[in-house]
Formats: C-alpha cells, structure tokens, sequence
C-alpha cells in the first residue's frame, strides 16, 4: 500500500544563514563561508573550515550540536504554529554523526536527552529517536516516515539532521586519515557544520490541517554498500544504485525523470568515482547526470547533508528556479549506508 508524505516546513541552520529562506539564498548566489578555524594542523597552520559564525569556536562536540538544531527546531515549529504541534503528536527522527573521535555513541544518547528535555518539546508532545547516522541518517528517516503513513496512519514526523566536525579530536582523526582538505592532501574535504529539518505529514492531515504543500515525496530507499573507503576496490556504486532505483519506483521512467540531483559529494575520490559507476548504471533515470554538491558551499555537512538537500530543494521549488519538477537528494554515510530521497514540485500533479 502506497502513501502520500508531503513536505508541511522546513528549517536550516548552517554557516551561510540561520534559516532555510537565507541559507538556499546564499547557496543559489554561489556564496562561500570558508575561513580559517582557530586550530594549528601538523605544519602549525590554521585550519580552514565552514563555521557557524554565531557560536563559540571553543565549544566543541555534542555542546556545539544542541544549539544548531534547536535553532532548526525552533525555525521549523514556529511555522508550523502552536496550535498544530499541541494538537497533534509528533515523532522527531534525527539523523546523527557516526560514531568517531569526538562523537560516541554516548554523545547520541545524551544529545537524545537534550533534545527530550527541550520545553518547547514537552509542550508539543514529542517523542525523539534516532532513526539513522551519518550523511545518510535523514534520508532513512524519510523512508521510515512513508513506511509507516503506508499503514494508513496520519502521521506527522520532524526529520532533523545536524553534524559539525569542529571538535579537536575529530580534526586530528581527519588529519591522520588524509582526508582533511589541506596542502599535500589530494582527495581531502573541508569540514562543515550545520542542520537541517523537514515537517513531513500524510495527505490526508495536511489538508484537515490546512498547511502549505511545499513539496511531494515520491520515493525514499536506503541501501547498504558493503565496498567502504577502506575497500581495495572503492566502490562500484552498488549499494547507492539500490538506494537510487528504489526511490524512483514509482515514477513512469518514459515520461517522469529526475530533474535535478543534490549529492554529498565533497572532493574525495572515493564519492565522486561512486557516484560515476552510479550514474553508468542509471542512465534512465535522469534528464542529466550533472548535480549540486552540497559541500560547495557550506563544507561537507554530516548528519545533515540529507535533510539540507531536502531543504535546497524545496526552496529550489517555492522561488521557481528548479530544474524541472522532480529533485532528487543522494547521500552516503562512511559506514555503508546510502540513501536517496524524491522529492516533487506540488504544482505538479
């Protein structure tokens, strides 16, 4: 049994804006916030990186998380107003930074508690779980929303993710893994920071409620690469493919493709040369393999790179410079999880 999720809201918090409206808008400008982060690498230089400039560079880890996404859960209800989130229970399903020096699985638990502890959080009758890690995190959560509106539910979730690599162990551990984007280092990214959040309800609520339908989701699939960076191979795009192919199920591929593509790609080898062998096998799918990369900008973003190109592109629809009426978002946790998400214009029936 199918099921119609639409998109309600949405919210950014990321180091070109504290909003989803400002944030798509510096991205369509081409707007970069790259700078230099008070941290000495191994030649005794500052790092560059993408930061938030409103928070503290001494705050680190899970402290540096709370403040970014409760800006975005802040943002996200104020839209959906007081009245929708008493009257209606919400599941917030956040996506997580993978486990990793300056992120344990201790930290997840405890950014739970946070996030349960928020007062606005209690008055909104909201339960908070983890429905996914790493790029790939928010575009599981997504898959678990339709999954269970395909039960004939109406069912209202936020999905929020939110990552920030600004901690001095995880600096280190990029280092030591030559994926820190300096001098000397040939297949590295710039370490970013922010969140994103998608209100997602059923058809059916979203009309008794009266709410705007900023976008259709079509499809979401996540899937399992078992070739990781660590892999003689790299990868051959299996597990993406799969995610990819799922997600387009639904759609008519003689008539209906994919217009746009907002990845996580961030400059290391081993994305891009996935997402080659993706695009070889796929070839129906889109009208043109060519596509966004959401570190660009902002840096490689985590956690949040799903529910971010979620964001971008129901953005890309409100102000009518998408594309074409379908967008799809791809991410890839370090892990092996990989996730695609599509989303479709509602002018479009």
């Amino acid at each position: 049994m199918s099921a119609e999720v639409e998109v309600v809201a949405v919210g950014a918090r990321t180091p070109l804006g504290y909003s989803a409206e400002s944030s798509a808008a510096a991205v369509r400008a081409g707007i970069s916030r790259y700078a230099e982060f008070p941290f000495i690498d191994a030649r005794g230089e500052p790092v560059v990186v993408a930061s938030d400039g409103e928070l503290d560079p001494k705050l680190e880890g899970r402290d540096r998380l709370v403040p970014l996404l409760e800006s975005v859960l802040d943002e996200v209800e104020g839209k959906l107003g007081s009245a929708v989130l008493e009257g209606n229970r919400c599941r917030l399903l956040l996506s997580l930074p993978e486990a990793r020096p300056g992120f344990s699985d201790d930290d997840a638990a405890w950014f739970v508690s946070a996030m349960e502890a928020r007062p606005r959080a209690k008055a909104a009758r909201m339960r908070v779980e983890i429905a996914g890690r790493g790029h790939a995190g928010a575009l599981r959560a997504v898959e678990q929303a339709l999954r269970e509106s395909s039960e004939g539910r109406e069912c209202f979730f936020l999905v929020a993710g939110v990552d920030s690599y600004h901690h001095a162990e995880t600096f280190l551990w990029l280092e030591r893994a030559g994926r820190f984007a300096q001098p000397g280092i040939r297949s590295g990214f710039i370490p970013g920071e922010g969140a994103g959040g998608l209100a997602l309800m059923s058809a059916g609520l979203r009309r008794r409620l009266r709410l705007p339908r900023l976008a259709v989701v079509r499809g979401a699939r996540t899937a399992q690469e078992r070739l990781l960076r660590d892999s003689d191979t790299g990868s051959f795009g299996v597990g993406m493919t799969q995610a990819v192919e799922g997600a387009v199920a639904g759609l008519d591929l003689s008539c209906e493709k994919v217009d746009e593509l907002f990845t996580d790609i961030n400059g290391e080898r081993y994305r891009s040369e996935e997402w080659g062998f993706v695009a070889l096998r796929t070839p129906s799918v889109w009208h043109s393999t060519a596509y966004r990369s959401l570190s660009d900008c902002w840096g490689d973003v985590g956690a949040a790179a799903g529910a971010l190109g979620g964001v971008l592109a129901v953005r890309a629809f409100a102000r009518s410079y998408a594309r074409g009426p379908r967008a799809m978002v791809t991410a890839g946790s370090d892990g092996g999880l990989r996730g695609a998400m599509l989303l479709q214009d509602p002018r479009v029936s």
